[in-house]
């Protein structure tokens, strides 16, 4: 299933669906769920209910209704960095030995046709597509072997950086939180429906001109290690999105460096998840 957060013009409250044959979306809201997030967090029952619906709820056309962040206001976005060899090269850093973990506030989440505002104070606006997996349910000192378990689907994440705020500092929290510097979505596919999570090419383009062009195959930490290793110190919750890093190809490792412009339409692109479109605009 692909879920889905939509408002229509006949109801403008965020409500959870289930995005059908990539023209319709099923209302959930007759599960009585207040969003997404409560259906994750409900579990197997929430899961039920939402295939039920699928047979048996409300339908929409897909030209009907907007699309939001499949989870508005996660409770944490935890992105890796440096995760692909070639990126650390073009980056000029060293592959760490434990992964590089950062956080994104929340209040940066967008979703897909929303505007990437391009702060004015900042120069060096930059775009990393990246494949992002939702948790499905809590745990603490997850082991590895049995992190999958807690993974309720996989989503596109547009981990837009503002680098000379970002790297203006040790810590990048800031320089990659500004307001829209996250779009996500436009779905949440579950995990039945990947065979493989580290086997999806990922590309990304701008108006057209592919930047970026991989396979998640080569992610130097996957996702049970980035699971055990995350909640070897802090409770992974129900709703967290981890966004597992970029490969090669952003502005900031051209030659010479590209930065985001106005008007600009980013197309990410992962196999079986679909696309995330946003455009640029100043602020």
């Amino acid at each position: 299933m692909k879920f889905v957060t939509f408002t229509s013009a006949s109801n403008l409250v965020q409500t959870p669906g289930i995005l059908i044959n990539q023209n319709e979306v099923v209302d959930l809201s007759g599960l009585g769920y207040r969003s997404l997030l409560a259906l994750i967090e409900d579990g197997a029952k929430g899961l039920e209910g939402a295939k039920t619906a699928v047979a048996t709820g409300p339908r929409l056309s897909l030209a009907e209704v907007t699309l939001h962040a499949p989870i508005p206001r996660p409770p944490r976005i935890f992105g890796i960095g440096l995760n692909y060899q070639s990126h650390a090269a073009e980056s000029k850093m060293a592959v760490q030995k434990v992964p590089t973990v950062f956080l994104k506030l929340s209040s940066s989440v967008v979703g897909p046709d929303a505007p990437i505002v391009l702060p004015k104070i900042s120069t060096q606006p930059d775009y990393e597509a990246e494949l992002g997996f939702v948790i499905g349910k809590s745990g603490y000192q997850i082991s590895a072997a049995s992190a999958m378990e807690h993974v309720f689907g996989y989503t596109i994440v547009n981990d837009v950086s503002a680098r000379d705020i970002q790297l203006a500092t040790s810590q990048w929290t800031l320089g990659k939180s500004f307001p829209g510097f996250t779009p996500i979505g436009p779905a949440i596919t579950t995990v039945d429906e990947v065979a493989d999570p580290h086997s999806l090419d990922i590309s990304l383009t701008i108006d057209g001109e592919t930047l970026q062009n991989a396979n998640t195959r080569d992610l130097i930490f996957k996702i049970p290690a980035l699971i055990e290793y995350l909640s070897s110190t802090t409770p992974l919750e129900a709703g967290d999105i981890i966004s597992t890093g970029t490969p090669e190809g952003v502005g900031l490792g051209r030659t010479p460096q590209r930065w985001l412009k106005p008007n600009e339409e980013i197309v990410i692109t992962i196999a079986g998840l679909g696309e995330l479109r946003n455009r640029t605009v100043d602020e």
